[in-house]
């Protein structure tokens, strides 16, 4: 199947640093059930070390026609799902998710919020290594609330002592 022969969508970005481009070329009119468009997606990197040019070619069929997506959207809704995919990849990395014996009830639903909330709580802190950045928060249990605005202020915090004393009835 020749994909030049296609609409193209064409763009770069920066990914740590080095330049990305993608091209994207669709094929339509495909005959086979429920596929309405094939889709080749060629990625460019070239290395900000070496300046040398590696090329990834990656194929995929949507249910989408050409005029539902066209390849710039096309391109875009790969890039989302490729950003659900990193965020699985962290997840998975970091806290060994897929390791996980949890598999009952809602626990699993539970722990992915819960680890959701960290990982969103450091990135938006600009932590970009999210290991170290759970590393330094287990050593400093005020982090943690410091992450999530939560701290006190010695005027605004409350005597525990006097919070926690059993008091005659």
């Amino acid at each position: 199947m020749e994909f030049r022969v296609g609409r193209a969508a064409f763009w770069w970005h920066y990914c740590h640093g080095s330049p990305l481009g993608f091209s994207v070329y669709t094929v339509n009119n495909l005959l086979f059930p429920g596929a309405r468009q094939a889709v080749q997606i060629v990625r460019r990197r070239v290395s900000r070390k070496t300046g040398k040019i590696s090329l990834t070619t990656v194929y995929a069929v949507t249910s989408l026609t050409a005029e539902q997506a066209g390849p710039a959207r096309l391109g875009q809704l790969i890039r989302g799902h490729w950003t659900v995919e990193a965020l699985h990849h962290v997840r998975d990395v970091t806290y060994a998710e897929d390791a996980s014996q949890l598999r009952t009830g809602n626990a699993p639903r539970v722990m992915a919020t819960c680890r959701n909330l960290a990982i969103g709580a450091l990135r938006l802190a600009g932590v970009r290594n999210i290991a170290v950045g759970l590393r330094r928060t287990a050593r400093d249990q005020t982090h943690a609330l410091t992450l999530l605005d939560l701290t006190w202020s010695k005027r605004t915090r409350p005597d525990y002592a006097e919070a926690l004393a059993i008091r005659p009835v």
